[in-house]
C-alpha cells in the first residue's frame, strides 16, 4: 500500500525529533568528554571522576548513535533529505565524540596494568631531581619485580639505545631530543650522565616524570630510559609510548651533532 501524505508527514517529524535529540545528546558527550579532563585540570574533581564521567559520556553518546542512525533511516524512507543529512550530521559527530572513549577502552584492555616503564628492568634509572615534587602523589619511585615481569611480558620492544659516540655527546644529544620532544627539564647532570624532565598529557594534564641515563658502552654508550605517572594504576600505554617517541627523536637528533 502507498503511504499517504499524512503517514508521510508524520514519519518526517518523528525522524526530525530524533534526530535534532540524537545531535544534542553527541553534543552533551562531547562536552562531558572535554570537561572531563579539563575538570581534573582545574582542580574541580579527582581524575578517577573524570574517567567516570568519560565513561558515562561514552554511554549516553551511544544512544546518539543510534538515535541519528534511526533518524537517518526514517528520512530516506520517508524521502526527508534534508532531515536525513541532519540525521548524517549528528551521526558523524557522535561516532567522533565516541572514538576517544573507546581508543582508551581499547588500550587499557590491551596494555599490562602498570605505569612504570624502563629501558633497563633489571637497574632502572633512578630519579633524583624531580623527587620533591612528587612528595604526596599516589604513585611511588620504587620499582617492583612484578612490574618490571608485566613490562617484559606487554612490551617487550622496550629497550635501551647504543650510541656510537662517548656518553657527554650522547648526553647532549639526549638533551636535543627531550628539548624537541617539549618535556619539561627538571635537571641536566652531565657529570652522572643524567637527565630528568616531566611531560604533560593533552587533556587531563597528568604530569608523568621521566629520567634518561646514558653510561658507557665501550667504545660508545648506552642510553636508558624511564616513564613514571604520578597517578593511576594504568597509564594506558603512555609511557612506553613516549619512550618509543624519544628513541625516535634520539636518533633523528643526530643531525645536530
Amino acid at each position: 500500500m502507498a503511504l499517504t501524505f499524512s503517514s508521510l508527514n508524520k514519519g518526517a517529524r518523528v525522524a526530525r525529533a530524533l534526530a535534532w535529540i540524537g545531535l544534542v545528546v553527541a553534543i552533551a558527550s562531547g562536552v562531558a568528554e572535554l570537561l572531563a579532563g579539563l575538570g581534573y585540570r582545574w582542580g574541580w574533581w579527582h581524575f578517577r571522576t573524570g574517567l567516570s564521567i568519560m565513561r558515562w559520556a561514552a554511554t549516553t553518546d551511544l544512544a546518539a548513535v543510534l538515535l541519528t542512525l534511526l533518524a537517518t533511516g526514517l528520512a530516506l524512507k520517508f524521502g526527508a533529505r534534508r532531515i536525513a543529512l541532519l540525521a548524517v550530521r549528528g551521526l558523524v559527530l557522535s561516532l567522533i565524540v565516541g572514538g576517544p572513549p573507546l581508543y582508551l577502552y581499547r588500550e587499557v584492555n590491551s596494555v599490562p596494568r602498570i605505569h612504570d616503564i624502563s629501558t633497563d628492568t633489571d637497574n632502572p634509572p633512578r630519579f633524583v631531581a624531580v623527587l620533591p615534587s612528587r612528595k604526596g602523589v599516589e604513585n611511588s619511585t620504587d620499582y617492583s619485580a612484578e612490574v618490571a615481569q608485566l613490562q617484559k611480558r606487554g612490551y617487550p620492544e622496550i629497550a635501551p639505545a647504543m650510541l656510537d659516540v662517548a656518553p657527554l655527546p650522547a648526553l647532549q644529544r639526549a638533551e636535543r631530543a627531550v628539548r624537541a620532544m617539549g618535556w619539561e627539564i627538571v635537571a641536566v647532570a652531565p657529570a652522572d650522565g643524567r637527565i630528568e624532565a616531566t611531560d604533560t598529557t593533552l587533556l587531563f594534564g597528568f604530569k608523568d616524570d621521566v629520567v634518561i641515563r646514558v653510561t658507557p658502552n665501550g667504545a660508545g654508550s648506552r642510553v636508558d630510559v624511564r616513564s613514571l605517572s604520578r597517578v593511576g594504576r594504568s597509564d594506558f600505554g603512555t609511557n612506553a609510548k613516549r619512550i618509543r617517541l624519544f628513541m625516535q627523536q634520539l636518533e633523528a637528533a643526530k643531525a645536530g651533532g
